[in-house]
């Protein structure tokens, strides 16, 4: 699994938390326009500006645990 931080929440803040860690969704089309997929705060997977992320990368202890959670 891949996850992203976000750092920017302009007009989404509804939908997007910042400092909140997202689950990433591979989307090559998305990427191709500086987009990003990621099931946001409704709990679908959303389209957003790749700038309004940063990758990360976790343990494996720590997404297993998440993977526990979503």
């Amino acid at each position: 699994m891949e996850f992203a931080v976000c750092i920017n929440n302009k007009d989404y803040s509804a939908s997007l938390e910042v400092r909140k860690i997202y689950q990433v969704l591979p989307d090559p089309q998305a990427n191709n326009h500086q987009m990003i997929r990621v099931i946001d705060e409704s709990g679908e997977d959303y389209l957003y500006p790749s700038s309004y992320f940063m990758a990360i990368e976790l343990s494996e202890s720590v997404q297993q645990a998440l993977a526990t959670c979503l």
